[in-house]
């Protein structure tokens, strides 16, 4: 059912007190206050988590060791051990003026950047837009990259679009391996059209997958749930890991849905800012490439108008 306006409301979810939840009667999420800044869940009306949730360290906060706890989180690229890993255990801040909810994180005391989240949902799509936004607080200026990774519930499977260029004579994109990628893996299905990864959650070793994805988007596909996710790209800028604007990473139960933005020289006061746009369907697709072609390409030329 379509409403008017986004209903806001503050509930206590997975153990944790002060939960933000916003819904337009089809679909709803959850961010966290206690923790974060982190959206834990997005899901149909009365539908489960397409994101995933670990359930050992739902409700937990505090303390000085980084926790994946599950859902979305906003990092900084290039990954760094122990920089990319400052904790967000502690209460964060956030505003609503009836459309828009801020998320401001306290100041990273070990790496000196503050991080933002700005959620607005739209009351009758199935639209979710999400901003990220880092500012360096330090003395000093940084190059950094900003990263939006949202976890996925297992077991599904994510979809990246291959470039089609008329030019047979040069290459269209780079594609970056880590040293734990193994191609032979059952998991990866190598297409014409498409890069798929499944997620099993029988598999208990890592796989990981870098690419410059000129085409924007990306998509997860778990039973008949789709979750759709798209971003920018811009040809001048110089991206992360060889040129990546988009990674996956997958292990067990879960699956990682990256996109990052443009490194950039951020002067000290100075911030970078990356937005992404969730869509989620009802859609079942089959792993042959002419379906995800015939039934992915109208929801990409739909979510055309929506960013």
């Amino acid at each position: 059912m379509n409403s008017d306006s986004v209903q806001m409301r503050k509930i206590n979810y997975g153990g944790w007190d002060n939960c933000i939840e916003l819904s337009n009667g089809q679909i709803s999420l959850i961010a966290t206050t206690e923790v974060g800044p982190r959206i834990i869940r997005l899901a149909f009306a009365h539908g489960e988590n397409l994101f995933k949730e670990f359930p050992d360290q739902m409700g937990k906060s505090c303390g000085e060791k980084w926790r994946a706890y599950g859902g979305h989180r906003f990092w900084h690229a290039p990954e760094v051990m122990p920089r990319s890993y400052a904790p967000d255990n502690s209460a964060i801040a956030h505003q609503w003026d009836g459309k828009l909810l801020r998320l401001i994180q306290p100041v990273e005391t070990s790496t000196g950047f503050q991080k933002e989240i700005e959620v607005t949902l739209d009351p009758q799509e199935n639209h979710v837009t999400v901003l990220h936004r880092l500012t360096n607080k330090n003395l000093w200026p940084i190059e950094v990259a900003p990263w939006a990774l949202t976890v996925m519930e297992g077991p599904g499977r994510a979809i990246f679009p291959q470039e089609r260029a008329g030019n047979q004579l040069l290459p269209v994109r780079p594609l970056a391996l880590w040293g734990y990628t193994n191609m032979k893996d059952a998991r990866w299905i190598w297409g014409e059209k498409y890069i798929q990864l499944r997620c099993d959650p029988a598999a208990s070793h890592p796989q990981k997958i870098g690419m410059m994805n000129t085409l924007g988007w990306a998509a997860y596909v778990r039973e008949e749930d789709l979750f759709l996710k798209r971003f920018a790209f811009d040809p001048k800028a110089v991206y992360p890991d060889f040129g990546c604007n988009t990674e996956s990473y997958t292990n067990g139960d879960m699956l990682e849905m990256e996109s990052l933005g443009p490194l950039a020289r951020l002067d000290p006061q100075a911030a970078v800012e990356h937005t992404e746009h969730w869509f989620v369907r009802k859609m079942k697709i089959s792993e042959n490439e002419e379906d995800i072609s015939r039934q992915l390409s109208v929801v990409v030329e739909e979510t055309d108008r929506l960013i």
